[in-house]
């Protein structure tokens, strides 16, 4: 009987299933909190496997055989944001310099701020790295971290910590700064809260949605290019 169970528990299927169950009562929980964004869906269909894979004794490589299918789909996911972008064509053309500088130093502070901290804590070199990438989307974040020689379930921890906090602390923390424009809190959750921080965005409606999807997308493509740079300053590489 044991002998079943732990095949069951190693076949792919298994997690693929368990993820998609999870994330389901993670919205019906989520809806019942009144949408709250401290009890985002990705958060307590988290805590929800995590908590599993404990009980089961399980590792995370098991695991993401099964959650690889999903893993996959981030990437169209991702791209289809473009749509509700499409309609905002007006507004890049106007404002596509302020963009660009707000995605970077975004960026570049997401980065500087996560090594030093990582580094002064006295964190190994493949921390630093899992650190570093922690506020762009999952797909990119992941991609880094094998390419550097990073820690793959680390970063994903940290992704979507910073996904979950980010969503939760951004909008009020704009309230309280005034900024009440919907591009400026859409792009600033896509900087700050990557994939988690635009689909809380998105709940605000389409104009906030397409500018965190911009945004998240932007921040991606500047760490990608700009993080590599960084660890060769900080002599990782």
């Amino acid at each position: 009987m044991m002998e079943l169970v732990q095949h069951i528990l190693h076949l792919p299927i298994t997690w693929l299933l368990a993820t998609l169950l999870a994330y389901r009562v993670a919205l019906l929980v989520h809806r019942r909190a009144g949408n709250s964004a401290w009890l985002h869906p990705v958060a307590v269909a988290t805590l929800l496997l995590v908590s599993l894979l404990l009980l089961t004794d399980v590792d995370y490589a098991t695991y993401f055989e099964g959650g690889a299918y999903i893993h996959i789909l981030l990437g169209p996911a991702t791209v289809a944001l473009a749509v509700p972008l499409y309609h905002q064509l007006a507004r890049l053309k106007r404002d596509w310099l302020a963009l660009l500088g707000g995605a970077l130093i975004g960026s570049l502070a997401a980065i500087a701020i996560a090594m030093t901290s990582a580094a002064v804590l006295g964190a190994s070199e493949a921390t630093v790295i899992s650190m570093a990438v922690k506020s762009v989307t999952m797909p990119i974040a992941i991609g880094l971290t094998e390419k550097l020689g990073g820690v793959v379930s680390l970063t994903s921890a940290l992704v979507m910590l910073t996904g979950i906090l980010g969503g939760a602390l951004t909008q009020p923390l704009l309230a309280l700064m005034r900024i009440r424009d919907v591009h400026i809190a859409g792009f600033t959750l896509g900087v700050v809260a990557h994939g988690i921080g635009t689909a809380r965005a998105i709940q605000g409606g389409q104009e906030m949605g397409a500018f965190a999807g911009l945004a998240m997308g932007l921040a991606g493509l500047m760490t990608a290019i700009l993080l590599p740079l960084g660890l060769r300053l900080a002599g990782f590489l």
